[in-house]
C-alpha cells in the first residue's frame, strides 16, 4: 500500500496542508503517515536557558510522547479514515530526519508546510521544505504561510 507522510513542524498545525493530504487519500487505497517533528537542535539550544530560568526540562522521551499525542490529536480531527492514518512523534535533526523517516516509512509522497520569504532570507536562513523538494525521491506537496 502506497503511504504519503504528512508534517507537522509547528505546535499550530498547517490546515491547508491537512486537508489537502486528506483529499490526496481519501478514496483510495493510500496511508497517511502524520509525524509531528520536533528539532532535537533547537531543542538543545533552548536547554540551557530553560535550565537557568528553572523551567521543568523534558527528556527526549518526553519530547516524542507529546509530539505522538499532538499527531494522534490532528489525525483524530483531520481525517475522514483514520483507519489508513498512523501518527508519530520524533525529535531529529531537521531536516535530515524527514527523508530518513520518509525512507524508514517507505512514504512515496511528502506534504510539508513552508514559509514565505525573501529570497535573501531563503539565502540566509535555508528553508526546510526547499530541502524537501531538492532531496527527496518522489512527489512533495508545499503549502505556505507568511513568516
Amino acid at each position: 500500500m502506497a503511504s504519503v507522510l504528512v508534517l507537522l513542524l509547528n505546535d499550530t498545525p498547517d490546515q491547508k496542508l491537512l486537508e489537502t493530504a486528506n483529499q490526496h487519500i481519501s478514496g483510495t487505497d493510500m496511508s497517511a503517515v502524520v509525524c509531528r517533528l520536533i528539532d532535537e537542535s533547537q531543542y538543545q539550544s533552548e536547554l540551557p536557558q530553560n535550565a537557568r530560568s528553572g523551567n521543568e526540562l523534558s527528556s527526549i522521551d518526553e519530547l516524542e510522547a507529546d509530539a505522538t499525542e499532538t499527531a494522534e490529536a490532528v489525525v483524530a480531527s483531520t481525517f475522514d479514515d483514520d483507519s489508513a492514518v498512523t501518527a508519530h512523534g520524533i525529535v531529529g535533526h531537521i531536516p535530515d530526519a524527514i527523508l530518513e523517516f520518509a525512507a524508514e516509512h517507505e512514504c512515496e509522497h511528502i506534504f510539508v508546510t513552508g514559509r514565505k520569504r525573501s529570497p535573501v532570507g531563503k539565502a540566509l536562513f535555508g528553508d526546510v521544505a526547499q530541502h524537501v523538494l531538492l532531496e527527496f525521491d518522489g512527489p512533495v506537496t508545499v503549502t505556505t504561510v507568511d513568516e
